[in-house]
């Protein structure tokens, strides 16, 4: 078989103990092919175990990791159990445990020469069996009544050997897979096992190690002495699962011994020699250069460390915080089992849940996440509690050595990638040695006292400060591991998580300056927003302004067919559906705001829209009762974050509006048709809007005669501008002719709207906006960006209370509506004054 994955035939030849899959005498090669179908999930994994050798394999690793991480928390708590004392006690169980990190910083390079030199399957055995008697040497060096220093300084140096022997068996195994299976399948293997060795059997041991101390204490009714001893029994456990495991993979798995050719094996280790030659301080200090001139890496470096060493005062500190709950061992082994729970569930779950999260946001929330839950755990007075908190603080660490690796993998340049990985797994593995050692050994030294107010004792113990301590460095580490790496910047962190959950993350608004400014009208039916929007062009070109009047929908070509099809009265099935009518207004916002709108603001203009993103979430929004923050997010995403500096909303009772547009002539449009009670929420969603932002409304009241409004809106946009000596007044305009108005009749004044009440909050929120109103906090003109974070904050944008539909504290950022204007064809009036 010269290459690639046959397809059909892979299985069979797996399964019928081929090794490499010569095809059977007398068939036919197919073509190499990948299948057409990508297996993920559910049927990925069942295509990978169907490969037996592969799945012998797995099923005896995974034994073996059970043995492995049951002796792991019997061989600590079998070292501190030989020695009396606090101190003494802290300082075996902590020592043994950073034993076992100790043999990758000196043995690590070599040992993956070695692996690749020998048949894999040998080597696997004989590591397999040479841990078996080390394991098994361990409790019996107890029964040989040699004294409890002797016996904890044998499981320290049994411990290292095995780790250094497991340093050999790793690679073998990790190079052997490869032979057990197709190429394309690989990935969905290394998943497989991760998620066994790293999330399934540390909770299995954990709960194993938990029951089988309580199932031994009640059948012997007292605590067990010699070969009774539940950790005793786990490590003997241990090393059977070893024996095991070499006699499966040497007489059931001999797929395993597939070597390379002897010149490319010679030439692989050749160049691995040549690599461990390397001074492991060369290695670092190229790592460290890169790291500090890089933010990104420097903070993903800065969060590793800290989140390895809040996790190893939380291992160092277990044994003694179980007892400060007055637990035994067997709560020790669940909370190490909830750590670990929680880190399978944050690995397997933590990307469904965020989904399209920035990564580098991820990474620095998680281990916020993680240290916060270790505060949790320090102040816990339940078991219940320290295992909830324990479960946390795995979930965060999972998903921050997620996040980590995969930024580390991806965004690290190839030719550095090397030397920072070698960094990175040094330090981890001294920053996790120290962490263990000194958090046991200060928690032993320390022990406990009672703070005693009035009557009631307090049992105040070393462990929890430690924990107290971690905890806030951990936060610490976090939040400025965060800071430098994050790539949005500007948007709010808690809504862009909310958002992420939800399916809509925030994003960055598009970078902009500009010395132009932009005043947008908004209002209801009929509340004279054209006739302000010329009156405060016209009052701009007389002081030289360069002034760009425009409107939504309608002010480009696209612009206008869009308003032809939101505005038509088509009914039946032509008539628009709600979801399609703010689709095509954010098609049309988008159009415009990139066409027109940003160009005229950086070249310095003064642009003035009738309407824009408010329309939006008060039409489409509260008037057709869609979901508001969708409707903002779609906005703010069509916009690039572009926020007008000056809103202004003219205010007029639904009745009054609508007969003014009566009073014109012609066949209501589309929207105008709507009822009275739409209206009405789009009134009250403007008002809303307008009070949750007063410093960047002016509410006008609408009925009031034209000059004063104009005037008003004179005033306030003079603030703006950059010149602050410049006075912009408009001409008086010849009184309106009152006898043309309609007059509304009683029967409409008494249907349900109060225009005396809308009179009044109208004068509300007016008042309401001027006390707001500081003119230095505008965005100047002149400098700055004006598009607002992403989806803008919702601690900051306007929220839509208590309208139909949708709950109080809807978030309503950008997003645009329903337009008319008169105007020059094309909607967009330009006049230019040297």
């Amino acid at each position: 078989m010269t290459g690639g994955v046959r397809r059909g035939t892979a299985i069979d030849e797996k399964d019928s103990g081929t090794g490499r899959g010569a095809p059977p005498s007398g068939t036919s090669t197919p073509a190499p092919a990948t299948s057409p179908v990508d297996r993920t999930g559910y049927q990925a994994l069942r295509s990978v175990l169907r490969i037996r050798p592969f799945r012998r394999l797995w099923l005896v690793l995974g034994a073996a990791s059970f043995g492995d991480w049951l002796g792991l928390l019997a061989t600590s708590v079998f070292a501190s159990s030989q020695v009396t004392g606090d101190t003494a006690k802290g300082l075996a169980f902590g020592g043994v445990i950073a034993v076992r990190l100790l043999p990758a910083l000196v043995l690590g390079p070599v040992a993956g020469v070695l692996a690749d030199r020998f048949d894999r399957r040998i080597t696997m055995v004989i590591c397999d069996l040479l841990r078996f008697v080390l394991f098994a040497s361990i409790p019996l060096a107890a029964l040989l009544d040699i004294g409890g220093g002797l016996v904890v300084g044998w499981a320290a140096v049994a411990t290292f050997l095995i780790e250094a022997v497991t340093l050999i068996w790793i690679p073998a195994k990790e190079a052997a897979v490869p032979n057990l299976i197709p190429r394309s399948r690989l990935e969905v293997a290394n998943q497989l096992t991760l998620i066994t060795t790293y999330g399934l059997t540390p909770v299995l041991a954990a709960v194993g190690a938990a029951v089988l101390d309580r199932s031994v204490r009640a059948a012997s009714g007292g605590p067990p002495q010699g070969l009774a001893d539940p950790t005793q029994l786990a490590l003997y456990f241990n090393s059977l699962s070893r024996l095991a495991t070499a006699l499966v993979v040497f007489f059931g798995i001999r797929e395993i011994s597939g070597r390379r050719g002897r010149r490319e094996s010679v030439e692989q280790a050749a160049g691995q020699a040549e690599r461990v030659e390397q001074s492991m301080l060369r290695q670092f200090v190229d790592g460290w250069r890169f790291i500090g001139k890089t933010p990104l890496v420097r903070g993903l470096v800065l969060g590793i460390f800290g989140a390895f060493a809040g996790g190893g005062v939380v291992i160092g500190t277990a044994n003694f915080f179980t007892k400060s709950l007055a637990a035994g061992e067997a709560a020790f082994y669940l909370l190490f089992g909830s750590i670990f729970l929680g880190l399978s569930l944050g690995i397997g779950l933590g990307p469904m849940i965020v989904r399209e999260m920035s990564r580098r946001r991820w990474f620095g929330m998680s281990i916020v996440l993680a240290s916060a839950s270790v505060l949790v755990l320090a102040g816990s007075i339940h078991l219940s509690m320290a295992i909830l908190g324990a479960v946390l603080v795995g979930a965060g660490a999972g998903m921050a050595f997620l996040a980590g690796t995969t930024l580390l993998g991806g965004e690290i340049p190839d030719e550095m990638r090397g030397r920072v990985f070698a960094v990175v797994q040094t330090g981890t593995r001294l920053v996790l040695i120290l962490a263990i050692s000194v958090s046991s050994l200060l928690v032993g030294v320390g022990g406990s006292w009672q703070l005693r107010i009035a009557d009631l004792g307090i049992s105040v113990s070393s462990t929890r400060l430690l924990l107290l301590v971690a905890g806030a460095a951990g936060i610490f580490t976090g939040i400025k591991a965060f800071r430098q790496m994050d790539d949005k910047p500007g948007v709010p962190v808690l809504p862009d998580l909310w958002g992420s959950i939800r399916g809509r993350p925030l994003f960055p608004a598009e970078p902009f300056a500009s010395s132009g400014a932009f005043v947008v009208f908004e209002g209801g039916e009929g509340a004279g927003k054209s006739t302000q929007v010329g009156r405060l062009a016209e009052a701009l070109r007389q002081h030289r302004r360069e002034v760009l009047t425009t409107r939504e929908p309608g002010a480009t070509g696209v612009g206008e067919q869009i308003r032809g099809l939101v505005l038509g009265r088509e009914t039946g099935p032509d008539s628009l559906a709600p979801r399609a009518e703010a689709l095509l207004y954010a098609a049309d916002r988008a159009h415009h705001v990139a066409t027109v709108v940003r160009p005229a603001l950086a070249r310095g203009a003064v642009v003035i829209s009738d309407r824009y993103v408010d329309s939006s979430l008060a039409y489409q929004g509260a008037g057709r009762t869609l979901p508001v923050e969708e409707i903002s997010w779609l906005s703010s995403w069509a916009t690039g974050g572009l926020k007008p500096d000056l809103v202004v909303l003219l205010d007029v009772e639904p009745r009054t509006g609508l007969a003014r547009v009566g009073s014109r002539g012609g066949d209501p449009d589309r929207l105008e048709a709507e009822s009275i009670s739409f209206h009405d929420r789009v009134r009250d969603a403007f008002l809303d809007l307008a009070a949750a932002d007063p410093k960047r409304y002016l509410v006008l009241d609408a009925s009031r005669p034209a000059d004063e409004i104009a005037a008003a809106v004179a005033d306030r946009v003079t603030g703006m501008l950059a010149d602050p000596e410049t006075t912009v007044h408009p001409e008086p305009a010849r009184p309106p002719d009152t006898s043309t108005q309609p007059k509304l009749s009683e029967a409409e004044l008494r249907d349900d709207v109060d225009l005396s009440t809308g009179a009044a909050r109208s004068a509300e929120v007016e008042r309401s906006a001027e006390a707001g109103r500081v003119h230095h906090d505008q965005p100047a003109p002149g400098g700055g960006d004006r598009s607002g974070s992403d989806g803008d904050d919702p601690t900051s944008q306007a929220r839509l209370v208590g309208r139909p539909g949708r709950a109080p504290g809807d978030s309503v950022d950008g997003a645009s509506g329903r337009e008319r204007t008169g105007g020059s064809a094309g909607g967009v009036e330009l006049e230019r004054h040297p």
